[in-house]
């Protein structure tokens, strides 16, 4: 498809495959949804990780198979930019933001899910941050190959015509399970190798263009680090993790793996929202107001590590009030039925106030962030940003109201001891 320009921005999709190791014959089908500026000069990329109940539907790979013979796609009709449409957050400092939707099965008995416990799809971010970085907005990479120039399909000009970064600066985010495969993709590639080795998910992957007669990149490690995404920040949206034995064994490592990681980082959970505070739903819980028990938010802010990461609290925030259009998957969490907190309450839903502050939040967190350089500055710099200033009040947006940790406290971290 080409391009769909409206006003200074255009959207595309990208149709790769990964194989998540080069040695291993373990591949995984992406398609990359992508908005960015028309002048192809981005400052930097959000990459975002949308939540599984987004996901692929029970009849995804009959589909498949009959797309394969009517030339159509069924990843091709999954939108997660409608679900988290925050396009105004990106456009004043001329950024870019990108989605990932993919065919990964988690479990075989639920083709469509994708659950928070599984690196995988963390890899799969970053991989497919990373292309768009050296790559651009293009299935033909390799045309643009040194090791084709002599070749009649090579075309030096497709770099011009499809890159559209200035950077390699890469935001990841994401929201639910999706908070949680974005705290894998935001440790960066030598963190996601080694620890991919110790959760037994191998991870230096080749991108191939198509699944049939497929021409394929150079495996990650070789690519110089300016083509890698380079990460520097994460925002979580109501993060859930789970774990289950060698299935799903979570992101712990990865959390503790950011906890000594000078980065901003920051997570914003709902004070109604059972999916991500709830034991029974999110191993370990996003984060308590029980200051001893083990959650996300505790354990990328140990004590003594120089942990960056703060976390704030939404008045009335549930699961799926952070989506800009209704999913009657997603309101499944947070059923009075199946979620028992804040009783008669009316907790926000879709596509109203909640939605709008994570737009506001998303554009404050990339103002922190000069021209096409990382955040400048130490951690006493980010604390007295004016992103934080401004989060840290009771009600930054003038609609939506923060849960306060202490009186007049309204972000919770910890300060880091340096020697």
């Amino acid at each position: 498809m080409k391009p769909i320009r409206i006003n200074d921005y255009c959207f595309d999709r990208i149709h790769l495959w990964v194989q998540y190791d080069w040695k291993i014959p373990q591949f995984v089908e992406v398609v990359v949804e992508v908005f960015f500026p028309k002048n192809r000069r981005a400052s930097g990329l959000v990459m975002f990780n949308h939540g599984f109940l987004i996901g692929n539907d029970l009849l995804f790979y009959p589909k498949k198979v009959i797309g394969a013979l009517l030339g159509d796609n069924p990843l091709f009709g999954l939108n997660p930019s409608a679900y988290y449409n925050y396009s105004e957050a990106i456009v004043e400092k001329n950024w870019a933001m990108a989605f990932v939707s993919t065919s990964h099965a988690q479990v075989d008995w639920m083709p469509w899910t994708d659950l928070g416990g599984n690196p995988r799809v963390g890899q799969e971010a970053y991989a497919a941050a990373s292309y768009l970085v050296r790559y651009g907005v293009t299935d033909f990479f390799y045309k643009t190959e040194p090791k084709g120039r002599n070749l009649d399909f090579y075309d030096a000009d497709l770099t011009r015509r499809a890159k559209f970064m200035v950077s390699n600066n890469v935001i990841f985010a994401g929201h639910s399970v999706g908070g949680a495969h974005a705290q894998a993709a935001a440790c960066g590639f030598e963190t996601l190798h080694e620890l991919g080795k110790k959760d037994y998910r191998p991870f230096n992957p080749v991108i191939f263009d198509r699944e049939f007669l497929p021409t394929s990149t150079e495996r990650l490690s070789t690519w110089d680090p300016s083509d890698r995404a380079n990460p520097v920040g994460l925002l979580q949206l109501s993060p859930v993790d789970q774990k289950m034995s060698f299935i799903m064994p979570g992101m712990e490592r990865y959390r503790a793996a950011l906890a000594s990681r000078s980065m901003p980082m920051v997570m914003v959970v709902g004070q109604c929202d059972c999916a991500c505070l709830d034991k029974a739903n999110s191993n370990p819980p996003a984060w308590s107001e029980n200051a001893g028990e083990v959650t996300q938010s505790t354990q990328l802010s140990p004590p003594l590590k120089g942990s960056w990461a703060v976390v704030s609290c939404i008045q009335k925030g549930s699961h799926c009030g952070y989506l800009t259009d209704r999913n009657q998957l997603c309101s499944m969490a947070d059923k009075p039925s199946e979620c028992t907190r804040c009783p008669e309450v009316e907790k926000y839903g879709p596509a109203g106030d909640e939605a709008a502050f994570t737009a506001s939040l998303l554009q404050r967190f990339i103002d922190i962030y000069p021209g096409s350089e990382g955040f400048a500055g130490n951690f006493d710099d980010w604390i007295d940003s004016g992103f934080i200033k401004w989060l840290d009040k009771e009600c930054p947006d003038g609609r939506v109201s923060l849960v306060p940790f202490a009186p007049e406290k309204y972000v919770d971290y910890v300060k880091p001891v340096l020697p």
